[in-house]
């Protein structure tokens, strides 16, 4: 058939299976179980390739295939070089197609362990998994992981395909022990529906025709099941209505709009909104776009909005119904998988990314991770990469949300690691914490501000950090001395000291190095508003536990003071010992020696102790402290 007959064709097919709605589905599972080959099957046999490309599968499948002389359909999908050469999935590839009764899109996730957290991304849009099973293999690991990412994920609808049926003889025997063994674990999940079909991708084989050799399967074909299969996508237009700011629109000194996609529901001109985080009431005047104005818009929708007065909103601020708002709050609990190679550390600081919303967090308590093999719950103090968990959550800020439950797009953040921006966890929040929306601060008539001036000097936080032996606790010592003696108030908080006590229950270990410099940042804020100077000397080997205590408190009032030494300098003073003890094998984690130090990378203070008295550094300090007009 002529390319412009084929093109005609494909209209008129867009046109029918619009009207059926467009399904997004993902395949998963466990690597080399045929998710690419299924896809690529799915590709040729609705006839939506042009012949070049099929000309270009053939050429493909003879340089990179796996198939023999036959044509190697995962070619199709496996767009990488690396992808090719490895016969693998490495990145997530989304294809769209349709038939006569729908349209799809597909998203071919990698089964790889490693590339895990594609997968999960593949997911987070998807109304339908199919989980393919090698059914030489059976139930692997990764099924079972996948099976729980895609229902974590809102995934309400799988199939189970048992793929390659032709390798094991057509037998029902061994695709009757699948299913048996993938209903134990589904079942426990909570899909609304679990499909089982026995294929074979690389034949065709229950795709869009019925098998011969499945001639004892009377369910129906994988196509059949898809253009039929009734998903909840469409509701998000019955949603209470969501809009995330994505930016300010001043397109002219007499236009402000509000620029963004509905996340769920509808509005129209004219219907009050409300901006979650502050309350604040507004009506809809206009609903732009670039094609002009609309009447009403809904989930998906990218458009301005401009109201019928001026409110305070910026990027990030959410606008929504006001008889149904979202939970606004600095607290919740969400389910978490881990994308990092390295662990969680419960307390350290985080970005959070929740639509547009950008704050500092934390993970305040891990309450356990998940068992894949199993699903159950067991105890943890940390998540590995790709493991599962709940855990609580405390924010700098206050952000507007929904339970991932009721509004994926509103329900939803990422963990970003701080200092590398790389993303380190994707979430799904279960519900706010209830203490949160309880407690409030309270505004004493003596703060901050009237302390330090009933002390005539300005509060600070002397930060020292350095490896063990390179003098912190020394100079610390000299300078609250020195300040002491001219009239000053200090309080001073130590490594070894505070060990006796307020954290005399924790370990030497990275989690406990983050809960450790966790609470003496939160002693010293204390100290801080109490007007004191406060001199605190830590070894706090990790950057961004140190950042996190620095923007706990306001600009100038943490003072980074980087106490340098080379490693054989602290070695030969070795005051306490620690060294012999950590070459001995006696200490474990022993920073410096078998766990490591991030140097400071802008201190307000370098000073190398190497070739340096103990109270000439002190006075470097105390210099510093003057020249800041910290000392009145």
């Amino acid at each position: 058939m002529p390319e412009g007959d084929i093109a005609r064709e494909l209209r008129d097919r867009l046109t029918r299976a619009g009207e059926r709605g467009v399904l997004r589905f993902i395949t998963c599972g466990s690597v080399d179980d045929g998710k690419s080959t299924l896809i690529g099957r799915l590709l040729f046999d609705s006839k939506l390739l042009f012949e070049d490309q099929i000309r270009r599968l053939e050429q493909d499948s003879k340089k990179h295939g796996t198939t023999g002389d036959d044509m190697d359909f995962a070619l199709l999908l496996d767009g990488l070089e690396a992808e090719r050469e490895q016969g693998i999935t490495i990145d997530v590839a989304y294809r769209f197609f349709n038939t006569e009764k729908r349209k799809f899109i597909v998203a071919d996730t990698p089964g790889h362990e490693q590339y895990t957290r594609n997968m999960a991304t593949g997911a987070s849009t998807a109304d339908l998994a199919i989980i393919l099973v090698d059914a030489r293999k059976g139930v692997l690991t990764q099924t079972r992981r996948h099976t729980y990412i895609a229902n974590m994920m809102g995934i309400r609808h799988a199939v189970l395909a048992v793929n390659k049926m032709d390798l094991v003889g057509h037998k029902q025997a061994i695709y009757d022990q699948i299913v048996s063994d993938y209903m134990k674990i589904a079942g426990v999940l909570g899909f609304a529906s679990v499909t089982p079909i026995p294929i074979s991708a690389r034949f065709g084989d229950n795709i869009f025709e019925r098998s011969a050799a499945l001639d004892w399967y009377d369910g129906p074909t994988l196509m059949d099941h898809l253009e039929a299969v009734e998903t909840s996508a469409d509701d998000n237009a019955d949603k209470p209505f969501r809009f995330p700011v994505q930016w300010v629109n001043r397109a002219g000194s007499d236009f402000r709009g509000f620029a963004g996609t509905v996340a769920g529901g509808k509005v129209a001109q004219g219907d009050p909104v409300r901006v979650a985080h502050s309350g604040k009431l507004a009506g809809i005047s206009r609903i732009v776009t670039a094609d002009g104005d609309l009447d009403n818009a809904g989930a998906g929708d990218a458009v301005t909005l401009v109201l019928d007065r001026e409110i305070d909103i910026a990027r990030g601020d959410m606008l929504v119904a006001p008889k149904a708002p979202p939970d606004v709050s600095d607290q919740f609990a969400a389910e978490i998988l881990w994308m990092s190679d390295e662990k969680l550390h419960p307390g350290r600081s985080y970005l959070l990314k929740a639509g547009c919303q950008i704050t500092p967090a934390s993970v305040t308590r891990l309450k356990h991770k998940l068992d894949v093999n199993t699903y159950a719950k067991a105890p943890a103090e940390t998540l590995d990469l790709n493991e599962i968990g709940v855990c609580q959550l405390s924010t700098a800020k206050p952000i507007a949300f929904d339970r991932y439950a009721d509004q994926r797009e509103t329900g939803s953040f990422i963990l970003i690691d701080r200092f590398s921006n790389q993303t380190v966890a994707g979430g799904m929040i279960q519900f706010s914490l209830r203490r949160a929306a309880n407690i409030h601060a309270y505004a004493m008539d003596v703060d901050k501000s009237r302390r330090a001036e009933l002390k005539h000097q300005k509060p600070a936080i002397l930060w020292f950090t350095g490896l063990s032996g390179a003098g912190k606790s020394t100079i610390a010592n000299l300078v609250e001395r020195k300040l002491a003696s001219s009239g000053r108030h200090t309080y001073s908080l130590d490594g070894d000291n505070v060990r006796q006590g307020l954290n005399r229950d924790l370990g030497f270990t990275d989690a406990d190095r983050v809960e450790n410099i966790r609470r003496i940042g939160e002693v010293a804020k204390l100290f801080l508003d109490a007007g004191l100077i406060v001199t605190c000397s830590f070894i706090s080997p990790f950057r961004s536990e140190r950042r996190m205590v620095r923007e706990q408190v306001d600009a100038g009032e943490f003072i980074e003071v980087f106490v340098d030494a080379p490693l054989n300098v602290c070695i030969e003073r070795d005051p306490k010992g620690l060294y012999a003890k950590a070459k001995a094998g006696k200490i474990k984690n022993f920073t410096g020696f078998d766990s490591p130090y991030e140097e400071p990378q802008e201190p307000e203070l370098h000073i190398n102790t190497a070739d340096m008295t103990a109270d000439a550094a002190a006075e470097i300090v105390i210099d510093e402290l003057v020249k800041r007009g910290l000392l009145g």
